[in-house]
């Protein structure tokens, strides 16, 4: 269990960087608005120390998303809206009632079953919040999430009212059927716009296949650019040792220090 002590300690701090009297002028400035992107910024970084594999780095970068939590219900409880308390006894009431076969009698006996209630439970929840009787299947998924992601969300609400693909050979057709269209936009001049319009459909397919196929296609495009960033750095490094730099004129050389690359660990 975490130390209580230590939760009070944090919010204290907090509390006296936000007091008008000797306060941190610059804590002082700060609105939900201004410290939006920081927040954003700490979840990526969270993320970004769990694919490093370093736990060291793991719990510095949670110490600095709970500070954006911490900062967020201060600034909340200052304007007698609710607090940081208030903030905890929501998650566990959620955890309690989204887990009833953990807490209560009902059988769920795999993650598969849980997925399906932990679905159903959340569209409960939408229902239930003012105006939300007639809520839209995606309504409530959030503009401000990374494309990727946004499109698995708004992929699976449609999924759980059973607008989704019955087996997975009808989205790789999909998929396919969208790179066509991409190419047939460099067979005749078209408006930008339309590439946009077609490019979109694509990337769209390819995160419904991820879908099916199990994967997060973000935490998948995250280990690309990963892979990529480690291959072309190999690919620098051989140019260097060779005495060349990079450019259309060692094309060659690249080529062939990217395929190296890519039969390395």
């Amino acid at each position: 269990m975490p130390d209580q002590t230590t939760i009070d300690e944090l919010l204290s701090i907090m509390a006296r960087l936000r007091d008008p009297a000797g306060g941190c002028p610059w804590d002082l400035a700060q609105t939900f608005r201004t410290i939006l992107p920081y927040t954003l910024e700490e979840a990526y970084e969270v993320a970004e120390a769990i694919e490093s594999g370093s736990l060291e780095d793991l719990r510095d970068e949670l110490g600095d998303l709970l500070l954006q939590v911490v900062f967020h219900a201060r600034m909340a409880e200052e304007q007698g809206s609710f607090a940081f308390p208030d903030v905890v006894r929501a998650i566990c009431d959620k955890l309690v009632r989204r887990h009833p076969h953990v807490f209560g009698e009902a059988d769920l006996p795999d993650a598969a079953a849980v997925r399906v209630h932990w679905e159903r439970e959340k569209a409960a929840e939408r229902a239930r919040a003012p105006g939300g009787a007639g809520a839209a299947t995606l309504d409530g998924v959030a503009a401000a999430l990374p494309a990727l992601v946004r499109a698995q969300k708004l992929q699976r609400r449609a999924a759980a009212v059973g607008f989704d693909w019955d087996a997975i050979a009808g989205v790789f057709d999909k998929v396919r059927e969208e790179l066509d269209e991409c190419r047939e936009t460099l067979a005749a001049p078209v408006d930008l716009h339309a590439r946009v319009h077609e490019i979109g459909d694509l990337l769209f397919s390819c995160v419904n296949l991820a879908r099916h196929l199990g994967v997060d296609a973000e935490a998948a495009l995250r280990t690309a650019n990963h892979r990529f960033e480690h291959r072309f750095a190999y690919v620098e490094a051989g140019l260097d040792r060779a005495g060349l730099q990079p450019g259309p004129a060692v094309r060659e050389e690249m080529e062939l220090l990217w395929e190296a690359a890519k039969s390395k660990p």
